[in-house]
């Protein structure tokens, strides 16, 4: 039976991509539920890009954090618990917090979850699965990853994790910060690496994975790599998609959750 003063908010950035929103944000809060039994699970997403294209495209009305929250303030809710689904504590985590501040009062007690990447624990056991997912390669192969990457100064996270794998054949870059793709391009000539593997370092395989990674438009990664003479191969497969990853997410809830 599930407590409805009570209610968990599983909260994402969004994709516009169904069949990758599906595997991975579908994916991650049916784990949730099914950990969770017990409550009610609503989602919510922060980019309001994302949610208007959803309501043009789709005819989806997905809310925002601060909607939900006004949901289950109307209804009685006392305890509210949000999961975000972000990689790291950017910016957009930053709004979550923002949006849930305002609704302090509203419940006897609202809390927010940590995201993918937070303390030494979570990088060691993100690199683990990642090493088990992409590092089983021969001795001329490497797998690059694309995160987002941030102006927020939580940029930083991709090249801690980036820094704790450099004994691995798996690298994580960014598109929009540190690290950039040139500068593993640098290492993997170093280490006389002739086979690539990509493969996206975000929750979802959205747009970014699918055009500013594995597509062979110039400008995409798929393509640096071409012309810089190697063997390229695009794994289109979003986090969220990993049971592993799903359970990283759940550790967080439990944390807050007593």
């Amino acid at each position: 039976m599930q407590v409805m003063s009570k209610a968990i908010v599983v909260v994402s950035f969004g994709t516009t991509y169904s069949e990758t929103r599906r595997k991975t944000i579908e994916a991650c809060e049916q784990a949730i539920q099914q950990r969770f039994s017990d409550y009610p699970v609503y989602r919510a997403f922060t980019s309001n890009v994302v949610r208007r294209r959803i309501k043009q495209q789709e005819g989806l009305d997905i809310p925002t954090v601060r909607a939900v929250l006004e949901q289950l303030a109307e209804q009685g809710t006392e305890e509210v618990y949000l999961q975000p689904l972000h990689v790291i504590l950017g910016s957009e985590y930053e709004k979550i917090l923002a949006q849930a501040s305002d609704f302090q009062d509203a419940f006897k007690k609202l809390v927010v979850a940590k995201p993918l990447l937070h303390s030494q624990e979570d990088y060691e056991a993100v690199g683990s699965i990642l090493l088990d997912r992409y590092g089983q390669l021969p001795s001329d192969a490497a797998t690059v990853l694309m995160g987002h990457g941030s102006q927020h100064y939580a940029f930083t996270a991709y090249a801690a994790l980036d820094h704790m794998m450099r004994a691995s054949p798996v690298y994580v870059g960014c598109v929009e910060s540190y690290p950039p793709v040139e500068l593993i391009e640098q290492a993997l000539r170093e280490r006389g690496i002739r086979e690539v593997h990509l493969a996206p370092f975000m929750l979802v395989a959205g747009d970014h994975a699918t055009n500013d990674m594995s597509s062979d438009e110039e400008g995409s990664w798929y393509h640096f790599f071409k012309e810089q003479g190697y063997e390229v191969k695009a794994h289109l497969i979003g986090l969220g998609e990993y049971p592993e990853i799903q359970q990283l997410y759940i550790q967080h809830l439990e944390e807050i959750i007593e």
